[in-house]
């Protein structure tokens, strides 16, 4: 086993334990969060690498400890890519004061920003990625979608054992485009959700679709509208997709019936909302709406109160 130490500088402020809330739950196989370490299985060039982050640092002045753990040597050019793939998961080169600027009208978010102070919005290392999970995640619980994923990606999900421990990657396009329906529909996926991992892996594994470039596009309502093109994805998912992988803060998914719930907690006494009530709500929040979407995600998780 090789290990490789390095130190990353997060644009200030920036609070780890804030950020990897999300994955307090999450399962020490695929991805993680527990005493103040958040570990995860990072893809660099053909190399798995099992990632530990660990702040150093303050809010103010972040600074985290990487630990990068591998079964292969790594050249400096691994460790400039996992430098880089570390920063886009965790947006550390994300200057937060502009999102504070942009919704210091609002004192609901201002409150709960002040308070998640330094909370980026984390993303996945591929877009496909965030895709599948998003087209798993349609029209059912989180908690049932989620043991969906971990299901799937033990199943195709590359290994890495380390120490007598394993630990998974996310599945390649190639592989999850090898998979029949009936083994997707046995991982608790439908018909139709099969078809769709399946078609839309297959597309790109043969480079018919390039999920990557949408990451160059400005406006995310252009990868939207071009997302929901392709079969099996529609509007919700697409947006999700954005939020999830593509640091693109102007793209939030009003559809979303436990978004819609969240904000209505924190700004309509917890009535009903309609998609068009919630975007009225996030106009002040401007090209950030995404992001302060985020923000009221992680204040329910955390108890927060307006």
């Amino acid at each position: 086993m090789f290990t490789v130490e390095l130190e990353l500088k997060p644009i200030p402020p920036f609070s780890l334990d804030l950020s990897a809330q999300i994955f307090t739950n999450g399962d020490r196989q695929i991805r993680f969060y527990e005493n103040g370490k958040f570990s995860q299985i990072i893809r660099i060039g053909r190399k798995l690498s099992l990632a530990t982050l660990e702040s150093t640092g303050t809010v103010e002045q972040p600074s985290l400890r990487v630990k990068l753990e591998a079964c292969q040597q790594m050249s400096d050019a691994d460790k400039n890519e996992a430098k880089e793939t570390l920063t886009r998961l965790f947006n550390l080169d994300l200057d937060l004061s502009k999102f504070y600027v942009q919704i210091k009208k609002d004192k609901t978010l201002t409150k709960i920003a002040l308070a998640l102070r330094g909370l980026r919005s984390p993303t996945t290392q591929t877009v496909y990625e965030s895709l599948i999970d998003s087209i798993i995640e349609q029209q059912i619980s989180l908690k049932v979608a989620t043991s969906m994923e971990r299901r799937i990606i033990k199943k195709y999900g590359e290994a890495l054992t380390l120490d007598g421990g394993t630990y998974y990657a996310y599945p390649t396009p190639s592989a999850m485009a090898q998979a029949t329906i009936e083994d997707l529909r046995n991982y608790g996926l439908t018909q139709r959700k099969g078809e769709y991992v399946k078609e839309i892996s297959t597309l790109v594994t043969e480079r018919k679709l390039d999920l990557e470039k949408f990451r160059t596009y400005e406006n995310a309502k252009d990868i939207v509208d071009e997302l929901d093109a392709v079969r099996g994805i529609g509007v919700w998912t697409a947006e999700l997709t954005v939020i999830r992988s593509m640091q693109k803060w102007d793209a939030m998914p009003a559809d979303d019936v436990g978004l819609r719930r969240i904000i209505s907690h924190y700004y309509c006494k917890g009535k009903k909302i309609t998609s068009e009530e919630t975007k009225k709500i996030a106009e002040p929040w401007g090209k950030w709406r995404g992001l302060a979407a985020f923000y009221f995600v992680v204040a329910e998780l955390v108890g927060l109160e307006a």
